[in-house]
């Protein structure tokens, strides 16, 4: 019998007590499961604690009669309460395992889900798959790592969901078969919670595995090779398609894989998708490519993606002064993010630095040191790019800022203005996490707005 058949009279931890694990908490009183939910925060818990639900401090091992472990996404796979619970016997599933049993029986029927995974451009593309479907009058809703729990979002009813999973969620994903799926690009990122490239790789596959269409983006080796072989595959790619491909031709995005004909069907204008860049065309390929999945027609892919306004700190323009631009893309927070970034833009002062956590940067500089004009670099990693910079770029210009609290930023933007031209983008693309220095890239991009926007008012005044 499925796990969910026994939720009414299960007694169920959930592990974490942040936004998912409340939502999951919810969910399942409202199945008649007896909840217990435990974190480290016992302010956290304290909010959670009642209308069904008991609390526990730093549970260590499941309680005596435990069913089910529903973990939050940040748990580690070797967390101490989760390794008992398997050695136990008892099962550990994630949230979104969670929501699709829920999903499954709901009264009207289960929603089309349509799955958006990779390492980078999740929260863009499941953003424009939003406002494309919504422009085509479905009753549609972006969630899961986007901000809203994927199981709030079944308990709503909404008839699409546009899901944005991490590799966290899909690891705990085993019955998990969306109507469609897309794994946008996979690099180097969280070896740290997944143990090796390889499985951290495997567990964006998940997304795939069970699909009914995969969504494959021809231009990353890492989407194709996860894609493989699987039997309803469509590609995208920033050149013209081929037969049963979406992609770019004469300035349009095309369609050749379920328009009418073999010629291709014209959905929008490269001028339609923003913010600019590579990097954005192919989030808006593959969020088109789901949303005619869903059997979205063109109009309603141009009106949707003239309609998206992209979520903060993703290479938004902060302030204009005096010729230069200053862009904020601190979620840019590993190298492929910040490459991607740095091509969107021909002149570029590249603000930088953070927790690089071990990855690698020499690659980023080497392939984007034509457009580097200056840069800029802070935070704890800041030797280490500007190192890469003295390999690839050794006549580029360095300013380097030693200070370690977040009013920093001042002097960055400050030195960054010293070596900007008119025509230039001073850009924060960090490739790195910002928690040296910053509660989270959020912060980050907060502090950089401020700074650009005092500056041009100082030198305005």
């Amino acid at each position: 019998m499925h796990p969910i058949e026994d939720l009414a009279a299960a007694r169920v931890v959930v592990a974490g007590a942040r936004v998912t694990g409340s939502a999951v908490a919810r969910a399942l009183v409202e199945q008649g499961a007896q909840v217990t939910v435990t974190d480290s925060s016992p302010d956290l818990l304290a909010a959670l604690e009642g209308g069904g639900i008991s609390v526990a401090t730093g549970l260590t091992a499941p309680p005596e009669g435990t069913d089910l472990v529903v973990t939050s996404p940040g748990w580690r796979p070797d967390a101490p309460l989760l390794t008992a619970a398997a050695a136990a016997g008892i099962d550990v599933v994630g949230d979104v395992e969670l929501a699709w049993w829920l999903d499954r029986r709901r009264p009207g029927g289960p929603a089309c889900w349509l799955v958006v995974t990779g390492t980078n451009g999740k929260t863009t593309t499941v953003g424009m798959l939003e406002a494309v479907l919504r422009a085509a009058g479905i009753d549609a809703v972006a969630c899961g790592n986007v901000g809203l729990a994927v199981v709030e979002a079944v308990r709503a009813g909404h008839a699409v969901l546009a899901v944005e999973l991490s590799s966290f969620q899909l690891h705990w994903s085993r019955s998990l078969a969306p109507r469609a799926a897309a794994v946008l690009n996979v690099s180097a990122d969280h070896l740290d919670w997944h143990g090796s490239m390889a499985a951290y790789a495997a567990a964006k596959g998940i997304a795939y595995a069970a699909a009914g269409t995969a969504v494959c983006n021809a231009d990353d080796a890492g989407s194709v090779a996860l894609a493989g072989d699987h039997p309803d595959r469509v590609d995208v790619t920033l050149g013209p398609p081929g037969p049963g491909m979406l992609g770019i031709a004469d300035g349009n995005l095309v369609d050749r894989a379920f328009g009418p004909g073999t010629g291709g069907e014209v959905l929008a204008g490269v001028g339609d998708v923003g913010p600019p860049g590579p990097h954005n065309l192919a989030n808006a390929l593959v969020a088109t490519a789901l949303a005619r999945c869903a059997g979205v027609g063109a109009a309603a892919v141009e009106a949707g993606l003239r309609s998206f306004v992209p979520g903060g700190h993703r290479g938004v323009t902060v302030s204009e002064f005096r010729g230069v631009r200053y862009v904020d893309d601190s979620k840019a927070t590993n190298p492929h993010a910040a490459r991607a970034a740095l091509l969107a833009h021909p002149r570029v002062v590249w603000v930088a630095g953070g927790l690089l956590k071990g990855a690698d940067v020499d690659e980023l500089v080497a392939a984007t040191a034509d457009r580097i004009t200056g840069a800029v670099l802070l935070g704890a990693d800041r030797a280490v790019i500007a190192g890469a910079l003295a390999r690839h770029a050794p006549d580029l210009p360095v300013r380097v800022v030693d200070s370690g609290d977040d009013g920093a930023m001042t002097d960055v933007v400050a030195a960054a203005a010293g070596l900007a031209r008119p025509g230039d983008v001073v850009l924060l693309a960090p490739a790195a996490a910002s928690m040296d220095m910053f509660s989270d890239y959020a912060h980050r991009g907060r502090a950089f707005a401020a700074a650009a926007q005092a500056l041009a008012g100082e030198r305005a005044g």
